[in-house]
């Protein structure tokens, strides 16, 4: 399966896309799409990296992607003692799925803004649990009730409130050469974050010169490949303060990769806004 461009499989008179996903592991390779996603994670919790941005999503998120978003959601292993498969609902159209002219007539004037806010991916915090129930309701109904409640999901979607997942999009279709080089850095530094990465170590497995590739990433993420990889260490340091707190937060540094606890302090207090013992003292999640 090529990384770029991902085709969503569809039968050639459907316009909305139901995808119901029960897997250990979620497809996970860098990639994009013509449709806008809307993802209810039923079931899971994992990494998103998005443009310039890496988060966390977790049990009970709505997340949607715009279209053509290259988006990697890396799914961490779940408890061995709960049910170890992810479920995740998804819907996938593009504005051209009922005609290119509806979505321009004026009673839809309303979403129009919509589709700005959900270019780069956001994450939806409020009216969660009508908009899940809804979703639900999806695999259950026949097409013409699919229709039906995709705009009631519109509707509340208009109204929410919502977390953007990135400031930043590279702009321009990714070919299949770069999909899968961009996908190989990444999976090398997530699955690697907690050890020491050089710049020649991560240049060589891009194939690229160390100045090359400096640039090449920083064109496509907004970030030197230093930031990125701190950012993603520090994501990962507070998702273990959370489920681990038992361990003191010098051993939570040393496998997120800081070697220095001083660093690690600093570096986590620039990017959280806390030191790391408030953080997990006063971190409170969203619905």
């Amino acid at each position: 399966m090529k990384v770029f461009p991902f085709k969503i499989p569809k039968t050639k008179d459907e316009t909305l896309i139901y995808q119901r996903d029960e897997e250990i592991i979620l497809y996970d390779k860098l990639h994009q799409h013509e449709e806008i996603q809307i993802s209810y994670i039923e079931r899971g919790e994992g990494t998103i990296i998005i443009g310039d941005t890496i988060s966390e999503y977790k049990d009970g998120d709505i997340l949607i992607f715009g279209s053509n978003l290259p988006h990697v959601l890396r799914s961490e292993p779940r408890d061995p003692d709960e049910n170890p498969y992810s479920l995740v609902h998804s819907i996938f159209f593009t504005p051209e799925s009922f005609g290119e002219l509806l979505f321009n007539f004026s009673e839809f004037k309303s979403i129009q803004p919509l589709f700005k806010e959900i270019k780069n991916g956001c994450k939806i915090d409020t009216n969660t649990e009508k908009i899940r129930k809804l979703i639900l309701k999806f695999s259950k109904e026949n097409n013409f009730n699919r229709f039906i409640l995709f705009f009631k999901i519109i509707k509340l979607l208009t109204k929410s409130e919502k977390q953007s997942l990135s400031s930043f999009r590279y702009n321009k279709l990714m070919t299949d050469t770069e999909g899968k080089r961009m996908q190989i850095v990444f999976e090398f530094v997530m699955n690697n974050f907690h050890s020491n990465i050089c710049l020649e170590e991560i240049a060589s497995i891009a194939n690229m010169s160390k100045n090359a590739f400096c640039r090449y990433f920083k064109t496509r993420t907004n970030k030197t490949f230093f930031q990125f990889l701190i950012e993603l260490r520090i994501e990962k340091s507070a998702k273990l303060l959370l489920k681990q707190k038992e361990l003191p937060v010098i051993e939570i540094a040393e496998l997120s990769g800081f070697n220095n606890i001083s660093n690690f302090n600093r570096k986590f207090k620039e990017i959280k806004g806390v030191s790391p013992l408030s953080y997990r003292k006063e971190y409170v999640p969203k619905n």
